[in-house]
């Protein structure tokens, strides 16, 4: 199953989003989101995990070593 990961450092672009979700509809395809830096959650088609980065002094469910294991299983990896 192709594993496909979007690392968020700002509000998604209509260029970004439209990207998502085409990938999204991709049959055995897994798309993941990962918000950085406080970026607000967007709205994403169902199927899209969606993962924060926790900063210093804020809640979220990632570290930095976490962000690098999906970074390197990863098919492809998009920062937008």
């Amino acid at each position: 199953m192709p594993r496909v990961l979007h690392l968020l450092k700002s509000p998604p672009s209509p260029t970004a989003l439209s990207a998502i979700e085409t990938q999204s509809r991709a049959p055995e395809t897994a798309v993941t989101v990962v918000l950085l830096h406080g970026v607000p959650a967007p709205r994403l088609p169902n199927g899209v995990t969606v993962r924060r980065l926790a900063d210093a002094g804020a809640d979220g469910d990632l570290t930095y070593s976490d962000l690098l294991d999906l970074i390197f299983t990863a098919d492809s990896a998009i920062s937008w």
